[in-house]
């Protein structure tokens, strides 16, 4: 009987693998759905941190009003439209092995910076506990307004390192 509980384990483990790959292909392929993202998957201790950092975000973001990304998750959240998007316990990013990579500060937390979709910016969390990811659609790029509202909320419920 403890082979059948296996089976059933290692079978359930690969169709939620599955479903996780399906959902990240289908966030990332360009469905046209602003608010479409791939919720991230971390580990429970960095999830209870990006719980309780959903809870402690602002009802606005460079004064765009926050709402849902889809599909709704505690994990994530969004502004405006086109959407400021953040995720919450993404795997650590490539650049971060970088030593030449972009890099800034505001306000207490520092970010990796990157080139995102369609001209705009990818920032990532450094020297945190849990990484943080926002994506800043271009007409948003060019000021630090949303990363100055998210700092406080971040240093809050994010350790450092």
């Amino acid at each position: 009987m403890a082979w059948f509980h296996r089976i059933v384990l290692i079978n359930v483990s690969a169709v939620a693998c599955l479903a996780a790959a399906a959902a990240y292909g289908f966030a990332v392929s360009g469905s046209g759905d602003d608010d479409t993202v791939a919720v991230p998957v971390p580990d429970p201790v960095a999830a209870g941190y990006c719980r309780a950092l959903h809870d402690a975000l602002p009802q606005e973001v460079d004064g765009l009003p926050r709402h849902d990304l889809k599909p709704a998750s505690d994990l994530t959240a969004g502004w405006g439209s086109p959407s400021i998007k953040l995720r919450c316990g993404v795997p650590r990013p490539e650049i971060d092995n970088d030593d030449d990579a972009d890099g800034i500060g505001v306000d207490g937390v520092s970010w990796s910076v990157e080139e995102g979709p369609g001209g705009g910016l990818l920032l990532t969390t450094t020297l945190r506990s849990v990484y943080v990811e926002v994506t800043l659609p271009k007409q948003y790029a060019a000021g630090l307004t949303a990363l100055s509202d998210l700092a406080g909320p971040v240093k809050r419920t994010i350790p450092d390192l």
